[in-house]
């Protein structure tokens, strides 16, 4: 057959599950073999903070349904850890001694939770969150807990925060920054997030760092702060960043980037023969910017990986799409779109931040590079027009006029 024969993908989440499937709707009909750590088959994450911490929902959403990779005749090789790739000779050798010959090769490895190099990090309760197991135990840890301490103010920090509230306890926040969420909103539209945890009874101790933490018997009772205080916890959620997996690449001998990810160029392919990455792990030198960028988020995994999928099979197709993710906190759901630089842009508000229902926007002179949309859900379309073409605009059309209309 022409093409390859052998497709190897390395990484059992959203973006190499995804472009399994995706080859097989493409029409390819050689082998694929999908390598997975995780002992569970392909999930999307974004349940993991949202209903399934708070209790709504019982499973994550799947890739795709238990039948459907022996339907397609997807090799899934789950709870499967592979320990070294031989690029000269075209390996993959897993754990358990298996070794598999791939014509061409797909990393698609995501991330880790960061850790703090503090004394205590290894106590009983403290949790990280990345897994489905992870999100099992910590929700059960949250309905048990009285006092919960999460450490970090971003996007898991602060679903995580309306889930512990949820179940009851008490919780409280520790950021190194002024305002939760600063680093990728600011701190005006920040503290629209940090105002709506406060309503929820949230505690917030921001600009403050972990000393290490506290234990007794083995399991955690607090985190003592540098400043010396103590806040008393059951339960500790680490919510600080995640790094991507890049062991296996980097042992391999491939380049990575400044950014900590895979260097990939537009069409996710890296500089060695036949070999691509997707998703988390993927620094990409991306099109639209103009240089490279590593997004963690849900749709890009999502989209990378079916998009890879056809490069994988001779394809030479740049990946274009802007960054996109998705938060719900209590009753207050947003989307953003695009590519903000906070250092850089203007913010122009549609609508009043205090109501929380509005759009944000940040602009480079007359165009959008970012737009967040809170509680207002009519203008998607719009929103991704804009950041997308990056049409002229003027801030009266965006603050008053009709967005559908604008471009």
């Amino acid at each position: 057959m022409s093409g390859p024969q052998r497709i190897v993908i390395i990484g059992g989440g959203l973006a190499g599950a995804g472009a399994a499937a995706s080859l097989r709707e493409n029409g390819y009909s050689g082998e694929v073999l999908l390598f997975g750590a995780d002992a569970h088959r392909p999930y999307e994450l974004p349940a993991l903070s949202k209903g399934l911490l708070l209790g709504d929902a019982e499973e994550p959403d799947w890739v795709r349904d238990q039948n459907f990779y022996s339907e397609h005749d997807i090799g899934l090789h789950l709870g499967t850890r592979v320990t070294r790739i031989e690029m000269g000779a075209r390996l993959v050798l897993d754990a358990a001694g298996g070794e598999h010959r791939y014509d061409r090769l797909l990393l698609a490895t995501g991330s880790k939770p960061r850790s703090l190099p503090v004394r205590g990090a290894d106590l009983a309760g403290i949790h990280t969150l990345r897994t489905l197991d992870d999100a099992l135990a910590l929700r059960a840890a949250f309905a048990k807990a009285d006092r919960v301490v999460i450490i970090g103010s971003g996007w898991i920090g602060s679903e995580a925060a309306a889930a512990a509230r949820r179940h009851g306890a008490e919780v409280t926040v520790v950021g190194m920054e002024s305002t939760p969420l600063e680093s990728v909103l600011g701190t005006e539209v920040g503290g629209v997030f940090r105002d709506l945890h406060t309503e929820q009874g949230v505690r917030w101790r921001l600009r403050s760092s972990v000393a290490d933490f506290v234990g007794d018997e083995g399991a955690v009772t607090g985190v003592r702060l540098t400043d010396g205080s103590v806040l008393e916890a059951d339960v500790v959620l680490l919510a600080v960043g995640a790094a991507p997996e890049t062991g296996l690449a980097h042992a391999a001998g491939l380049e990575l980037a400044e950014d900590g990810g895979v260097c990939v160029d537009a069409v996710l392919r890296t500089a060695a023969p036949d070999v691509y990455a997707a998703g988390d792990v993927a620094s990409q030198f991306h099109p639209k910017y103009g240089r490279r960028v590593r997004v963690e988020h849900w749709a890009n995994a999502k989209n990378q990986g079916e998009h890879v999928a056809k490069n994988l099979l001779g394809a030479h197709e740049p990946y274009q799409r802007a960054p996109y993710f998705f938060s719900d906190q209590y009753d207050l759901g947003c989307e953003y779109r695009g590519l903000a630089d906070l250092d850089t842009n203007r913010l122009v508000v549609r609508g009043e931040l205090a109501s929380r229902e509005f759009i944000a926007f940040w602009l480079d002179g007359d165009r959008v590079t970012a737009a967040m949309n809170v509680n207002v859900w009519d203008a998607g379309d719009a929103l991704k027009h804009l950041v997308d073409t990056g049409t002229p605009v003027t801030d009266e059309q965006l603050t008053r006029g009709d967005l559908s209309n604008v471009g």
